[in-house]
Formats: C-alpha cells, sequence, structure tokens
C-alpha cells in the first residue's frame, strides 16, 4: 500500500512538472513572440524612417534648384535690363557722331575740289564752300560720356549665404528612438472609447495634442481631437469591432507635429447609448443619441431605448443648445419607465433639472448645482454601497451617486425597494430648443 501511495504521489508530482514545464514553455513562447514583434517595429520604423528622409530631402534639393533657377533668372534678366538701358544713350550718340563725320567728309570733298578745281570756277566754289561751311558748326562736338560715368555691372554675392544654408542644412530635421508621447489607456463606453495618452520624454514640452483613429479594415487615419487635454471620448464607435489609434504632439512655439505614437488597437463591447424613437415631443439624431425638443406641445418623458446605464460607469449628458428653462425640467436616470409623467422628478428616479436643483425620487435636495448652459456636460456616476435579500420592507439597495456639472458635484445614498442590475435613462423639457447628446 505504501508503495502504490508512493507512485501515485511520483506520478502527481511528474504530472504538475509536466504542467509547470509546459505553462513555463508557453510563457516562453509569447515572449519570443514579443521580441518578434519588437524586431519588426524596430526595422519597419527604421525602413519607413529611411523613405522618409530620402524623400524629404530629394524634395529639398528640387525645391532648392528651382529657387536657385529662378532666383538665377531674375538676375540675368536685371542684367539684360541695365545693359540695355545703359546702351540706348550710346547708340544715339553714336548715330549723332557718325552723322558728323559724314557731314564733315562732304565738307572736306566740297572743299578740296573748290581749291584744286579750275581756275575759272575756283573763285565761285569757294565761295559756296565758305557758305556751306559757316551753317556747319565745325566748333560744336557731342559729349561722350566718360567711363566713369556710364555703368559697369558686377554681380554682388553675399558668400555668408553658404555659411546660413549649411548652418541650417546640417541642424535640420531628427531622428527620434521613441516619440514624445504614447497611448496609455483605452476605457470602454457606450458607443465610444476614452483615451488616454501621456508624455514620455522629460524634455519635450507639449503645447497641442493630436489624436487620429480609424477603423481596423480602413488604410486612412482621420482626426478625432486636437487640443491640449491628454484624454478625449471617441463617439460613434461600433461595439465589437477594432479601431487603431495614434497620437503626436506638437512642441511649445513649434509649428510642426512630432512623430506618431506606436499605434494600438481599442474596441468596447458596450452597446450605445440610444433615445426611444416614437415620442411626438422629440426629434432624434440618425444615431439616435441626441435629442432634440421640439415645436410640439406633446410633453412627457423620453426615456433611454433600454436599461443600459450600469453601475460602475460614466453617464454624461452634453448640451448641445438650450432653449428657455422651466423648473419641471429634468435629466436623469431611472428604475423604470413610467409613461403618464411630465418630468423624471418622481419616485424611483433621480435627477437634476435646468435650474440645477438635485430630486430624489421627486423630492428636491438642499444641495443644488449651478444652472446648465450651452456647453455643459452633467454627469452621473453611481456604485453599490449596500446590497441585501429583498424584502417587504425595502431599503435593502443603496446606490451612492455623484452628480456633477460645471466643476461642481452633489454625492448622496439613493435607497430603493429592489436590486437594480441595470437603469434607464431620460430628459424632459417643457419648451423647444434643447437638445442634448447622451453618451
Amino acid at each position: 500500500m505504501e508503495a502504490e501511495a508512493e507512485a501515485r504521489l511520483l506520478l502527481q508530482e511528474a504530472q504538475e512538472s509536466i504542467e509547470a514545464a509546459r505553462s513555463y514553455r508557453r510563457e516562453l513562447e509569447q515572449r519570443l513572440r514579443g521580441l518578434q514583434q519588437a524586431r519588426e517595429q524596430i526595422r519597419e520604423s527604421a525602413t519607413l524612417t529611411r523613405d522618409v528622409l530620402e524623400q524629404h530631402f530629394n524634395d529639398l534639393k528640387g525645391t532648392l534648384k528651382k529657387l536657385l533657377d529662378e532666383r538665377l533668372m531674375s538676375l540675368l534678366q536685371e542684367v539684360d535690363a541695365i545693359e540695355q538701358e545703359s546702351i540706348k544713350p550710346l547708340d544715339e550718340c553714336q548715330k549723332l557722331i557718325e552723322h558728323g563725320v559724314s557731314t564733315a567728309d562732304d565738307l572736306l570733298r566740297d572743299g578740296e575740289s573748290a581749291v584744286h578745281g579750275d581756275v575759272g570756277q575756283r573763285n565761285e566754289k569757294l565761295c559756296s564752300f565758305t557758305k556751306k561751311a559757316l551753317h556747319i558748326q565745325l566748333d560744336s562736338l557731342p559729349e561722350v560720356p566718360s567711363l566713369v560715368d556710364v555703368p559697369c555691372l558686377s554681380a554682388q554675392l553675399d558668400d555668408c549665404l553658404l555659411t546660413i544654408l549649411k548652418n541650417q542644412i546640417f541642424s535640420h530635421g531628427t531622428v527620434a528612438s521613441r516619440p514624445p508621447v504614447q497611448l496609455e489607456e483605452f476605457v470602454e463606453k457606450p458607443g465610444g472609447i476614452l483615451v488616454r495618452w501621456c508624455k514620455v520624454d522629460d524634455d519635450f514640452i507639449p503645447q497641442d495634442y493630436r489624436l487620429q483613429y480609424r477603423k481596423s479594415t480602413a488604410s486612412h487615419f482621420e482626426d478625432v481631437y486636437v487640443g491640449s487635454e491628454t484624454e478625449f471620448i471617441v463617439l460613434h464607435i461600433d461595439p465589437n469591432v477594432d479601431y487603431q489609434f495614434r497620437v503626436c504632439a506638437r512642441g511649445d512655439g513649434r509649428q510642426e507635429w512630432s512623430p506618431w505614437s506606436v499605434p494600438q488597437f481599442g474596441c468596447t463591447t458596450l452597446v450605445p447609448h440610444e433615445w426611444t424613437t416614437g415620442l411626438e415631443g422629440y426629434s432624434l439624431s440618425s444615431r439616435r443619441n441626441i435629442a432634440l425638443r421640439n415645436d410640439s406641445q406633446s410633453r412627457g418623458v423620453l426615456y433611454s431605448k433600454a436599461p443600459t446605464y450600469f453601475c460602475g460607469q460614466t453617464l454624461t449628458f452634453r448640451i448641445e443648445t438650450v432653449g428657455q428653462p422651466d423648473r419641471r425640467d429634468s435629466l436623469g436616470v431611472c428604475v423604470e419607465q413610467q409613461n403618464g409623467y411630465d418630468s423624471l422628478q418622481r419616485d424611483k428616479a433621480v435627477c437634476i433639472s435646468t435650474n440645477g436643483a438635485v430630486f430624489v425620487n421627486g423630492k428636491e435636495m438642499t444641495n443644488q448645482l449651478p444652472a446648465v448652459t450651452s456647453g455643459s456636460t452633467v454627469t452621473f456616476d453611481m456604485e453599490v454601497v449596500q446590497l441585501g435579500p429583498c424584502s417587504n420592507e425595502g431599503g435593502n439597495f443603496k446606490l451612492r451617486v455623484t452628480i456633477s456639472s460645471n466643476n461642481r458635484e452633489v454625492v448622496f445614498d439613493w435607497v430603493l425597494d429592489q436590486c437594480c442590475g441595470s437603469l434607464y435613462f431620460g430628459c424632459s423639457f417643457s419648451y423647444p430648443g434643447w437638445k442634448v447628446l447622451v453618451f
């Protein structure tokens, strides 16, 4: 018996060791895959960086050559213009002098003919020559400009341009082994994803961030946020679909954006919040997450399509536009849909009115929040603080509720007589113009 027990113990220990070895091997193989992914990221990013550098500097060389050619052409045209403008008066002076030379030659021929001609006609020719000579101003000579008075073209070329270009070129561009910002966390939201990122370069001073995303099947990223915050809720996300995100930053006083972070995938399994269709007093957006109080005289509470709010989540209402406020207006959550009411200021509901008053089971609290305005965000956070067996006496289910609006919040316990795994949300407005987005 002892031998059999010892054999079983040894077998059990051997099986445990085998399973531990398998688990150890799986862990090592997973780490090998992680190393392979890291190696691929380094090589692929290096190849992409080389391509970007070569393309950029080829573009710079082409642009620089084009600019230099254009400047050379401009200077050559300027030389042509100065040359033509300066030569023109010299040409005119040359024509005048050549005309004078021709006149002098004619006069010389006439004079020699008169002097050496026949004696009988000499006096007459000499008299005619003398009169002709008197009409020609033989002492009037055109002025020819001296060389110091005419242009002497030259090119003024500052050699410091090469020094400036050399300094700029040698300092142009950097190669970073890591981007200055990285994606940090993805938090599932109903029909959305809360994306958080952080700075990983201590020497980098960010001014703005730029977040982009795309479906896993799409080829191009698109901007979804640009600003100074380090988190953003991306809405209109289809549940159970992978989306890829990346973020970059712009340094303080800089115009160019930093390199992109390593792209990461995120998704949400939570279905989006939707308003119920068919209530006459409200018009809904195509995704049914935006409700607009229209001009209809019909009143009532607009509820969610289903009880999609769960404790531990944050329910957010964002006021897009406002209308005339009324003390019976309400934004909040409730245990169940109850038709026949024109407000959530009733039993089994907590809500905030547009004037900031907070109601719990129809009773107004002493604490009050600021009145909601266009752009205001109202959030509801709930957590279970007491859960007991349901009974006819009630009071066994207690939720701690936090309502926040305009940087202020109220916290209270909401006691219910029944267990609630999920809650409806709703809104009611007495006058048209109110538009509210829920997420």
